[in-house]
């Protein structure tokens, strides 16, 4: 996000004064930045208001006052998110999204954060149409010292979760992560298969603490938000992990998805270790998107 975040703080830097321009061109480099037109507008609006309201005249003032609406939005969202599990509960995440988002790498690293955390994971190979993907989080599971449960590729998804809260109420774990196919949004017969084990978990795991994350890639631009509201609408997703999230994301999606579907960033991810995943912080965020931070 680094580089659009340089552009707006370039574009503040050459401001003179506050006018009717400045927010103008703001709206068009906040849809620049993946806010989308009417998110862009709504904010400069509400950013000319409160700049009325609080008689501020310099534009790095302005810049401040942004940051602060931007991190309101992304903190009532958030209001309700804690990426602590407690201890002697059953948890089953269950990890959604596209093809190539990484979500059988940030599976590993939710399994490695937590059994930090006194937690005893049991990592799902619920992507059974791709062999690599079972063999991948076998590999995980050995590095990390973490159960796996797997089917034959080709298996059904469904059952693959639905042995492994077989393995926890045995005792065999007490937090499910479960790795699910890159599923294209647009493939209805895919997308009902993603409701099928929706539903084995709603009927098996009674009583455990549900979470249903969408993986969304931080570089995918407002794509992001289509494929949010796909998921949102079959699963009714309980919050979004993003990934590579570096200095090709510009960053502003995340405010449309606040906004327009009430979904917080519970955790982002920056690399490939297992230790790169770290939980969402709105001020930083919203910080580092002005060129503050």
């Amino acid at each position: 996000m680094g580089s659009f975040a340089e552009r707006l703080k370039k574009f503040f830097g050459i401001q003179d004064a506050v006018s009717e321009s400045l927010f103008e061109d703001l709206t068009d480099l906040l849809v620049e930045g993946d806010f989308g037109a009417a998110g862009a507008y709504k904010t400069t609006e509400a950013l000319r208001s409160l700049c009325k309201k609080e008689k501020i005249t310099e534009a790095e003032g302005v810049r401040k006052a942004l940051v602060r609406l931007l991190e309101g939005l992304l903190r009532e969202s958030c209001a309700a998110v804690s990426t602590d599990l407690p201890a002697g509960t059953l948890q089953v995440i269950l990890l959604l999204g596209v093809n190539g988002v990484g979500k059988t790498t940030t599976a590993a690293k939710l399994a490695d954060r937590y059994r930090f955390q006194h937690k005893k994971p049991i990592l799902a190979a619920a992507d059974t149409f791709r062999a690599a993907a079972i063999d991948q989080l076998k590999i995980h599971g050995e590095r990390l010292g973490v159960r796996v449960v797997a089917h034959k590729h080709g298996g059904d998804p469904a059952a693959v979760v639905y042995d492994a809260i077989e393995v926890a109420r045995s005792g065999g774990g007490d937090l499910i992560i479960a790795d699910t196919a890159g599923r294209m949004h647009t493939r209805s017969a895919l997308v009902e298969e993603l409701k099928k084990i929706d539903r084995v978990v709603e009927a098996k795991a009674v009583g455990a603490q549900y979470l249903k994350w969408l993986v969304l890639d931080a570089t995918t631009g407002r794509n992001a938000l289509v494929q949010a509201e796909t998921f949102h609408q079959a699963v009714a997703l309980d919050g979004v992990i993003l990934t590579k999230y570096d200095s090709s994301a510009k960053g502003g999606v995340v405010f449309s998805l606040a906004e327009e579907l009430r979904l917080p960033v519970v955790f982002i991810g920056n690399g490939e270790k297992y230790q790169d995943i770290a939980p969402f912080d709105p001020r930083s965020y919203s910080q580092e998107f002005a060129g503050l931070a």
